[in-house]
């Protein structure tokens, strides 16, 4: 019963990781730079509105951004940051109606938090780990620490070594994979920042593999078995997942998903939704 009630609290936190634009002040859209290319149709610096961003803080081009030449911003999830840096660090304070100052803190700040955020959905996936329950204790402490970070003031969170706490969750979140996948039958070699880009894995057997920081950029794995594989920061941009099966795949998350080709025979993990842009054919 309390594994139970845990998991149900869990999934109720995860929530709070995604995007919610109703309640952010486009900072994405403003704090974020972008350089024209295949991702993005013009440049943009740091700190400057994107064209389409409209008064009420959203995409002006939301429903074609893929046609008109932004699929960037189709990829991209803020993991709930954008909402708390509105409304919690700044008070629902707009960056329009405030001091250039205000605007700058909150550019600065977001990206901060949005880290802190990532690292909190892999954070809170490692709880839900059966197997790793030898670490459960430690990832609730590194979780409540990373938590107390992201309700920092603006000044404290612009002086936070994040790189320093990414590398202290991140030995946590290895033994949680480690754990995890040592019961994986037909487990194979450890396949970490693997250069896999463009190549031919259709119908791979890949159960349990750590593909951690793998480039997956144009590989073909369709129909490729990606059960308790750990995807962690692995790059799938244009990776063909048609009739793939990544249940039980962990630490993989949206936007990893939808800078993938996928099918409606694609098996996804439960937490994960379908992108809109996969068709029935791939």
């Amino acid at each position: 019963m309390r594994e139970q009630r845990e998991q149900r609290e869990q999934r109720a936190d995860r929530a709070e990781l995604r995007g919610d634009c109703a309640r952010c002040f486009g900072l994405c859209c403003v704090a974020l730079p972008f350089t024209a290319s295949a991702d993005f149709a013009v440049d943009k610096g740091a700190g400057t509105p994107c064209r389409n961003l409209r008064d009420d803080h959203r995409c002006g081009i939301h429903a074609r951004l893929r046609q008109e030449g932004f699929t960037g911003c189709t990829v991209y999830d803020c993991f709930g940051a954008g909402q708390k840096v509105s409304q919690v660090t700044f008070g629902g304070r707009d960056w329009r109606a405030g001091p250039p100052e205000r605007a700058r803190a909150m550019f600065e700040v977001f990206p901060v938090v949005r880290q802190l955020h990532e690292l909190l959905w892999y954070l809170t996936e490692a709880l839900t780990l059966p197997a790793a329950r030898p670490v459960h204790a430690g990832l609730r402490r590194a979780l409540e620490k990373t938590e107390r970070f992201t309700r920092r003031t603006p000044g404290e969170l612009a002086a936070l070594d994040v790189a320093a706490h990414r590398q202290e969750v991140g030995a946590l979140l290895l033994k949680a994979s480690e754990l995890a996948r040592a019961g994986v039958r037909g487990r194979r070699r450890d396949r970490r920042n693997a250069d896999l880009m463009g190549a031919r894995l259709k119908g791979a057997d890949l159960r349990g593999v750590s593909l951690r920081g793998a480039y997956l950029i144009a590989a073909d794995l369709t129909g490729a078995d990606l059960r308790g594989a750990d995807l962690i920061g692995a790059d799938l941009r244009g990776a063909d997942l048609t009739d793939a099966d990544l249940t039980g795949a962990f630490f993989l998350t949206q936007p990893q998903l939808d800078a993938a080709r996928g099918s409606a025979g694609t098996r996804l993990p439960e937490s994960l939704a379908r992108p809109a842009h996969w068709t029935a054919g791939g």
